[in-house]
């Protein structure tokens, strides 16, 4: 099943690069194509220059996925037997294929968690109701299994640095690694009462990078996907404190990144090693991010959208969460359509785009949604005039929803 969706190598020549310490990080070029290798064993503060290759890829099917958040994948205590959860996890495969789709996006990690037997990672609370208490059978295994008997391909979703959000989960269990690590301020910070790896941490950054790993060797996964939680949109009193740690940390005579770069070149040190991770396992697997579809949200979070849409060795797709109509009081859906996809110049980076059909037949976004019932149907219309590679459908929970059935629909009716 794997390279169902595609995946492209590209050649590596001479090496370009600026550095302060031993580099984890390095650009490469040949015949205009740039490259990122990474070294993740390395810990360094790297700029990665900016760049617009040029390159075309095979032509592949249109991506047509549904997104299976942890909601949906959190058992009650009928469905914790591994009957339960095939019966569970059947019907959910089943309403996913009657929409047409060919992948789908399940929710392995989504609290510094596994919804699966992992040596890094404490059980999800999700399966079991406490984080730590273990299954008797492995969730991940049967849902890869049913759905590629049903010819669906599987991208594991990973939230890479969040551990929890207020009161989920209700505890952390003593094997998390937060717990294990006595919450060390060089490797967590606290935001929102949420708590969260810190993307400089090169202990943190090495988990995160380790668990991209385990999940493609242990599992027949089609793609990874991390998903658009990235840094705080405003710089923290802890982000200050460990910037200023690395200041300290320069040779003499070395030219320091900005607060803002920092932390962009930690994010992009974390998202490069998790691209190689999923590559050095596996050479089929295709490694996505879905990031929010507001650039200026994007700058805020220090998600470095260039990059990712112009450099080789982020990302193999970019799904933006584009979930509105061109009738949004702020923005537009065919406008923000067109500017993603001038924005991904790398032919090997695909784009796809997450529609909203959890706002669909509701009076989200004040009302935008309500005018007509084909909004996704026209959007799909959109991103195939527009040159997209596919879609993605947020969520499942709302294939069943009565307020979204006429959409859906019309969806199917253009696929």
């Amino acid at each position: 099943m794997k390279g169902l969706i595609f995946h492209f190598a590209a050649a590596v020549a001479a090496a370009v690069i600026v550095c302060a310490g031993a580099p984890a990080l390095s650009v490469t070029e040949n015949g205009g194509i740039r490259e990122l290798n990474v070294n993740t064993n390395a810990d360094a503060i790297l700029q990665i220059p900016y760049s617009a290759p040029v390159q075309t890829a095979e032509n592949e099917p249109e991506m047509r996925a549904v997104w299976l958040p942890y909601m949906s994948l959190q058992l009650s205590e009928d469905e914790r037997s591994r009957e339960g959860f095939e019966k569970k996890i059947s019907y959910a495969l089943d309403r996913c294929m009657s929409c047409g789709a060919n992948t789908v996006i399940v929710h392995a990690r989504p609290f510094g968690d596994a919804l699966y037997p992992s040596e890094l990672y404490p059980w999800s609370h999700i399966l079991s109701g406490e984080q730590g208490r273990a299954l008797s059978f492995d969730p991940l295994k049967i849902i890869v299994s049913e759905a590629h008997a049903r010819g669906l391909a599987v991208h594991a979703w990973i939230n890479p640095l969040r551990i929890s959000t207020g009161s989920t989960p209700a505890k952390l269990s003593e094997d998390n690694p937060y717990i294990k690590w006595n919450g060390s301020q060089e490797d967590f910070f606290e935001y929102n009462k949420g708590i969260y790896y810190d993307p400089s941490s090169a202990r943190s950054r090495r988990l995160v990078i380790d668990g991209v790993r385990e999940l493609v060797r242990g599992y027949d996964i089609d793609g990874v996907q991390i998903d658009d939680y990235f840094y705080p949109e405003e710089i923290t009193e802890h982000d200050r404190l460990i910037y200023r740690k690395y200041l300290s940390s320069l040779p003499e005579g070395s030219k320091a990144l900005s607060a803002e770069d920092w932390r962009k070149n930690n994010i992009n040190m974390l998202v490069a090693g998790m691209y190689d991770a999923a590559h050095s396992t596996d050479k089929n697997i295709v490694f996505g991010i879905s990031p929010q579809c507001n650039f200026d949200n994007n700058e805020r979070i220090s998600a470095d959208i260039r990059s990712w849409c112009t450099l080789n060795g982020y990302a193999d797709y970019i799904c933006p969460q584009i979930y509105i109509t061109d009738e949004h009081p702020v923005f537009s859906f065919t406008e923000l359509t067109e500017r993603w996809r001038a924005e991904v110049t790398n032919g090997a980076v695909r784009l796809y785009v997450g529609l909203g059909l959890y706002k669909a037949g509701t009076d989200a976004d004040g009302g935008s949604w309500q005018g007509r019932d084909d909004n996704l149907a026209k959007q799909i219309c959109t991103l195939r005039e527009k040159g997209a590679d596919g879609f993605m459908l947020y969520s499942y929970e709302q294939l069943d929803a009565p307020e979204a059935a006429q959409e859906l629909k019309n969806l199917i009716s253009v696929i």
